[in-house]
């Protein structure tokens, strides 16, 4: 069995064709030959853009030259309502300021110690599922949304600001692109950016939320009675070249960013890891047997679910949650022997790059042994990017590899999940890579487990 995957256009459609596909999903816009290209241009009558698979290509931008290629403003344009000047879409030194701040956070001692919070958001989504027909995409969702709460601000998700931050956010996603009018035309500065009215709403709401909580933890630290939690230490962090910190308004955006990479793209990681074990029940069984060294709150045993890390990385291969990049040339390049002008838009696209035919054994397939393979290893160096790489490599990347393991362990050594006949989900591009119309299984409770208490309950 293959993994479902969009149908690709044809290779050779009009700009306005294109447009309309795009604005209907941006992976079913994207031609077949890409999925065997070491590169592609795209023209339009204002930019040249270059998706990139070659992997020296790729190393040149984001390893060897990445001040040469810096984020492109046409991505960010869409996104700037809800992230500000976030991390996620500043460059320069802005951006290496932000992040001398923000990575002491993410360092494996801090790992262990929100691994206590990852294991209550697991215990908590646990409790929250019942045998029968459920939609995972919105379960993950609210798994991912508590351990970011959990460890950045140690509330859970039922907490009155959380709960609405959760509910806002579930608005917005559906209702913004990943590259949005802006992406496309030169517009003014003065001119709106073709935000549709209810993402800038929903943004609006986000953003007000984030503040309370952060105003309040300002006051907390001020006062010597803040949790020693993520966003503590992030607050409390100077920057070791300045002595500055975070100001209340700076912080807003960092929060947004964590919410929209942490929460997002772990629900998307998350619910595709469900859906492929549905489908192949051998190796669901076998991260079920795996799960049972899960005993107890200890982030040693991390290192032992080998199988659910493979699995959940082959998931990543197969629907990479940020399913491309864009970066921006700063002087004249040549790619391949052709000439890339200054200003020029460089995709990269890990969902093209993680299924090519040149560069993958069996690219479509779900493999997760793949990874003890030659093959596996030397693409896993070249050609695997879920979390970008080189020096603007998710700052999260090592969080995510433990919480997705985790979670997916403690959800298969309760449950067994089961596809449904004649419901398979479409992926499709909204911010993350998500299913057109949602993930439904069948799910029921294994052989000697009981229900658990829901969260809260003595």
């Amino acid at each position: 069995m293959i993994p479902p995957k969009p149908p690709a256009r044809a290779d050779r459609v009009s700009l306005w064709r294109y447009l309309r596909l795009f604005r209907q999903d941006i992976l079913s816009a994207q031609p077949a030959r890409l999925y065997r290209a070491w590169m592609a241009e795209f023209r339009t009558p204002f930019f040249r853009s270059y998706m990139v698979n070659q992997p020296s290509l790729i190393s040149t931008v984001l390893k060897e030259r990445p001040d040469d290629f810096p984020k492109s403003d046409r991505v960010g344009e869409g996104l700037r309502p809800l992230l500000g000047n976030s991390v996620f879409l500043t460059n320069g030194e802005t951006w290496k300021r932000q992040r001398r701040i923000i990575d002491p956070a993410f360092e494996g001692g801090r790992l262990r110690d929100t691994f206590p919070a990852m294991w209550a958001a697991g215990e908590a989504a646990c409790a929250r599922l019942s045998p029968g027909v459920v939609e995972v995409e919105e379960e993950m969702s609210h798994a991912a949304a508590d351990v970011i709460f959990r460890t950045l601000f140690s509330i859970p998700i039922e907490h009155e600001v959380a709960a609405q931050v959760f509910s806002q956010f579930r608005d917005y996603q559906r209702t913004q692109p990943i590259l949005n009018l802006a992406a496309f035309l030169p517009l003014p500065r003065f001119l709106p950016r073709g935000h549709r009215r209810r993402t800038l709403s929903t943004a609006k709401a986000i953003r007000g939320l984030i503040t309370r909580l952060t105003t309040e933890r300002m006051a907390e630290i001020e006062a010597g009675t803040a949790p020693d939690d993520l966003a503590t230490k992030i607050m409390t962090t100077e920057d070791p070249e300045t002595g500055d910190r975070f100001s209340t308004e700076e912080m807003v955006d960092q929060v947004a960013i964590f919410f929209l990479a942490g929460h997002e793209t772990s629900a998307s990681a998350l619910a595709w890891t469900l859906y492929l074990l549905a489908i192949f029940p051998d190796w669901q069984e076998k991260l079920a047997e795996e799960a049972s060294v899960l005993q107890e709150a200890d982030f040693k045993m991390v290192s032992k679910l080998r199988l659910s890390r493979d699995v959940f990385r082959e998931a990543l291969r197969l629907y990479p949650p940020v399913p491309m990049m864009v970066r921006e040339t700063t002087c004249p390049e040549q790619f391949r022997n052709r000439d890339v002008g200054k200003g020029a838009q460089v995709v990269l696209s890990p969902w093209h790059l993680h299924r090519h035919e040149r560069l993958w054994d069996n690219p479509d397939g779900f493999d997760p042994a793949r990874w003890g393979t030659e093959n596996g290893k030397t693409c896993m160096r070249e050609a695997f990017i879920p979390f970008s790489a080189g020096s603007r490599v998710c700052t999260g990347a090592g969080f995510a590899m433990v919480e997705g393991p985790l979670l997916l362990s403690m959800l298969l050594k309760r449950f067994r999940f089961e596809a449904i006949e004649g419901d398979v989900p479409v992926p499709v591009a909204h911010l993350t890579v998500r299913a057109r119309d949602g993930i439904r299984l069948r799910i029921s409770l294994r052989e000697g487990s009981t229900p658990a208490a829901p969260p809260g309950a003595p």
